[in-house]
């Protein structure tokens, strides 16, 4: 019996974006880790916040 494999279209269009931005930065650590800085100084408002909230 061949059973066949699903696919979820936004998963796949995911992974083709991550691997664009890792090609652009040429599979380098620190200029990706250097564009996820640059992002979230631009879009950090729209970032969750996950740092704990006092107890009141």
């Amino acid at each position: 019996m061949k059973t066949e494999t699903w696919t979820d279209p936004i998963v796949d269009e995911i992974h083709e974006i991550r691997k664009k931005i890792a090609e652009e930065a040429a599979y380098d650590l620190e200029k990706l880790a250097a564009r996820l800085e640059e992002s979230q100084k631009r879009h950090g408002d729209k970032l969750v916040d996950r740092s704990p909230r006092p107890v009141e």
